[in-house]
């Protein structure tokens, strides 16, 4: 018979809890995250055919909660409202220039925009994201150095844009209105 889900959260909340605070690092979001789980498991605990993989089972739910949770967090970026432009700069025509990139990340696709926001907006590093996207550290750092080749490929085709035999930038002519 399964275990009832007192017990469960009994046995299993706490270690749960650091789990996912390790990957969301807000203890609020956690306890959120945790109540969703808990409540997912006893939705469907009918479902578990196996109670002795009971923990696996739970710690499955936990990791698609997780990874539920940063969908949404990373749909929710509005791109429009990132400035990449240094801050120092408030001249329209680095306006212009931060609006093309804006507009040529969101033609990244999922996986490489994902990566970038995240690695150069919200400031994770590398290894952190590879927690986040449950992949390895060596396909976070591919991941973000694909990205980033995409991105540069993406702006470099801006027909107002100096580029330098290396692909570096040297000047950015605003498009005319």
């Amino acid at each position: 018979m399964y275990r009832q889900t007192v017990d469960i959260w009994t046995d299993l909340h706490q270690e749960l809890n650091s789990f996912i605070l390790s990957k969301v690092k807000d203890v609020e979001i956690t306890n959120d995250i945790l109540q969703d789980i808990f409540l997912k498991i006893q939705m469907n605990i009918h479902t578990l055919n196996d109670s002795s993989k009971l923990t696996s089972w739970v710690y499955q739910i936990t990791r698609n909660t997780v990874t539920d949770y940063f969908r949404k967090a990373i749909s929710s970026i509005q791109i429009d409202n990132i400035d990449i432009a240094d801050k120092e700069y408030d001249e329209p025509l680095y306006q212009s220039l931060s609006n093309c990139i804006n507009s040529k990340i969101s033609l990244l696709p999922d996986k490489y925009r994902q990566a970038i926001l995240l690695t150069t907006f919200e400031s994770y590093s590398q290894m952190a994201l590879s927690k986040e996207l449950g992949i390895s550290y060596s396909g976070a750092k591919t991941r973000v150095q694909r990205a980033r080749e995409k991105l540069k490929e993406l702006i470099i085709d801006c027909k107002n844009l100096d580029i330098d035999d290396k692909g570096n930038l040297i000047s950015y002519q605003s498009p005319s209105k």
